[in-house]
């Protein structure tokens, strides 16, 4: 009863501080920075006030799972990833964006052992770092936390479900123009409502895109993978997430866009209700995150399904020497239905010039970004 008495007053925080924003900006608010607020803002955005998050059920109070939470097999796999690529670029350093619950840390520390000297988790919120050190604490020695990128890095980048988590900007086609959608503040007891204005902004593909169309685009990720590309020295960045590329991402049938909310392992499409409680969250365009990172001086190494990209990288034979209980769970990142189509991995690499990833040996869409 406490723990649900906190999250109403956070939640009512949260909500006053965004209302202060909304006047402070003349009384509207564009989404991106609504989401932004609603995930992020300090010690009560949906990141930021200590919530569970992820866990595998909603009885201990988390939203979602993630696959290091599902499967140990999946930090295992990826490590034959990370391994090759700090063997390839002659580095020992590990860089994670979006740590989470720490179990990717301690799974791929676990994999690599002596290969890594350092492990460096960027992540601003504080419960998730005690989270992570937590999970970790086998490796104190070698994990540190950053509260930003660094200026330089050499090594391997990883991120699994970061980019979905980035803000973004909702656009909505009237039938004559595109309008840019932002948040006011409500009425009756509704605390906040839609309202749309004129914009310059226009998605990819919108020649197609019919009447009523409502659909995202991802400046802020775009602006991320450019910096990590511009800082990084020589080394490969691999992510993992959900989204489609530019072609299916904006097409004519989805128009609704793909904007999500997560809480107590449901799903949801009002991101204006409940704010702070629940995750705001939409799938990536990986033609957009891909030319971004090109653009910045990245290589783009490869493209594929994480089901092909897991298995490229052992996961078969991880499953085959794992107990029952493993393999049906191991299963969900590579079955079509559950994880293993909708889901992503894309590659990045800068002073590597001949390094194909082992992870797209055989399934690699590059073709189709």
């Amino acid at each position: 009863m406490h723990a649900e008495n906190d999250r109403d007053s956070v939640s009512t925080a949260l909500t006053a501080r965004i209302g202060e924003a909304i006047d402070a900006a003349g009384g509207w608010l564009p989404f991106g920075a609504f989401m932004a607020m609603a995930l992020y803002e300090p010690g009560l955005g949906y990141y930021a006030s200590g919530r569970v998050v992820v866990g595998r059920m909603p009885e201990g109070g988390s939203d979602f799972v993630t696959a290091p939470e599902l499967s140990p097999l999946f930090a295992r796999a990826l490590a034959a990833q990370v391994g090759e690529a700090l063997a390839v670029s002659g580095s020992d350093e590990v860089f994670e964006f979006g740590a989470g619950s720490g179990a990717l840390a301690a799974g791929l520390l676990d994999a690599l052992g002596p290969q890594v000297r350092r492990y460096s988790i960027v992540e601003l919120s504080a419960p998730l770092r005690e989270r992570q050190r937590e999970a970790t604490r086998g490796h104190a020695g070698v994990v540190r936390w950053l509260d930003a990128l660094p200026e330089r890095m050499r090594g391997v980048v990883v991120g699994n479900e970061v980019l979905d988590a980035m803000p973004v900007d909702l656009l909505h086609f009237d039938g004559r123009a595109w309008c840019e959608r932002g948040v006011v503040r409500g009425q009756d007891e509704r605390a906040f409502a839609f309202v749309d204005l004129p914009t310059t902004l226009v998605p990819p593909h919108a020649e197609t895109l019919p009447a009523g169309t409502t659909t995202e685009t991802h400046a802020q990720a775009e602006a991320f993978v450019a910096t990590l590309a511009e800082r990084m020295e020589k080394g490969a960045a691999f992510f993992l997430d959900y989204g489609f590329p530019e072609s299916e991402y904006y097409h004519p049938q989805r128009s609704g866009g793909t904007l999500m909310c997560h809480r107590a392992h449901r799903a949801d499409t009002d991101p204006l209700a409940d704010v702070g409680q629940k995750d705001i969250t939409a799938h990536v365009d990986f033609t957009g995150i891909a030319l971004a990172a090109q653009d910045a001086g990245f290589d783009v190494a490869g493209y594929a399904s994480q089901a092909s990209f897991l298995l490229d990288c052992g996961l078969g034979e991880l499953m085959a020497a794992a107990p029952l209980r493993q393999r049906v769970d191991a299963a969900k990142l590579v079955h079509e239905h559950e994880m293993g189509e909708l889901f992503k991995a894309i590659a990045f690499t800068k002073g590597l010039p001949d390094y194909a990833p082992r992870g797209f040996s055989s399934g690699d869409r590059r073709h189709r970004l």
